[in-house]
């Protein structure tokens, strides 16, 4: 869980912004949508395959 602390003056927009940064840099909107619907584990298999492919052309 992300906590902020407000800092004595601060206002409610810079508060936002660095709440939303913490959120981001821990990754939780991705994990909440990674782990939003269930995935099979061959859909998921098939996914890191695809991914490996994508990453090896693009290294190319």
């Amino acid at each position: 869980m992300v906590h902020v602390v407000a800092d004595e003056n601060e206002s409610i927009d810079s508060l936002l912004k660095r709440f939303n940064k913490r959120v981001q840099q821990e990754g939780i909107l991705s994990e909440y949508k990674r782990r939003e619907h269930y995935e099979k584990p061959s859909v998921k298999r098939k996914k890191k395959e695809a991914a490996k492919r994508r990453k090896s052309a693009k290294g190319s």
